[in-house]
């Protein structure tokens, strides 16, 4: 959970509060918890978190399965409906799959969202591991292509939150110097693209570009992930900014 979620939770003495603390219980790992879990995770006691299960159930955000419980399609519902993640998707998924078509690897729309880029759709093709980030799954600013992305197109103040929160080391490549990630942003803006190499995962390298609105700031980033012998950095470069120009040609025509 990133520093600028924690300071905007609800207030954890009310109903919706102890709510919103057991539903974050569940990573993105997790298919059931036991109640046991979600207590030792939690911290509440035992007998709030089961009165708390009880309301969620009722209302469909949570879901039994057998003694345990898992999230319900209720929020996969109410996602459903959320007009800025429908109305992207909308404009983005004809460019992904053509993104997809021409370079066979892992295509990425992902949004600002606290610390973290928020992936909220995901293109793969047929068979690959799902090594990489799922939708709605997080993914970090400062190493990965999206993230780097919306960094360069967005307001300095999260450039200074993400420094902030500090820069982890994800594998021996990963950029975790504040001078070197600041210079990464800067040819990000130069070239309209941004690039991360071996810094999530060893063996992997990954070209985003933003969906820029009418002030230039990024309504979100389009990526591309591809082993590494399998395409180049330049023509990725030139496919996923020939895609993110059609998606914020689309946005405009149809919003203005």
């Amino acid at each position: 959970m990133t520093a600028a979620r924690d300071t905007e939770r609800l207030d954890p003495r009310s109903v919706a509060g102890k709510i919103e603390i057991i539903l974050d219980a569940f990573s993105m790992d997790d298919v059931d918890l036991s109640l046991a879990e979600l207590v030792r995770r939690t911290g509440l006691p035992r007998t709030t978190v089961h009165r708390i299960c009880q309301v969620a159930t009722m209302w469909g955000v949570l879901e039994r399965s057998g003694a345990d419980y898992r999230l319900g399609l209720r929020l996969f519902e109410l996602g459903q409906r959320v007009p800025r993640q429908r109305i992207l998707r909308d404009a983005a998924r004809p460019y992904m799959q053509e993104l997809l078509y021409r370079t066979r690897s892992v295509v990425h729309l992902a949004v600002v969202d606290g610390l973290d880029a928020l992936v909220i759709e995901r293109l793969s093709p047929y068979r690959q591991p799902t090594r990489h980030t799922q939708i709605a799954g997080r993914m970090p600013m400062h190493c990965t292509a999206v993230g780097k992305v919306l960094l360069a197109y967005s307001h300095p103040r999260l450039l200074t939150e993400t420094l902030r929160a500090g820069l982890p080391r994800r594998t021996p490549r990963t950029i975790t110097s504040a001078l070197h990630l600041s210079q990464a942003l800067e040819r990000a803006r130069e070239t309209g693209t941004a690039t991360e190499v071996e810094e999530m995962h060893v063996g992997y390298f990954a070209v985003g570009a933003p969906v820029l609105n009418s002030e230039k700031g990024a309504i979100a980033a389009v990526s591309v992930t591809s082993a590494i012998h399998a395409n180049s950095v330049e023509q990725l470069a030139d496919l996923v900014k020939e895609a993110t120009a059609g998606i914020t040609a689309t946005l405009r025509a149809a919003y203005g």
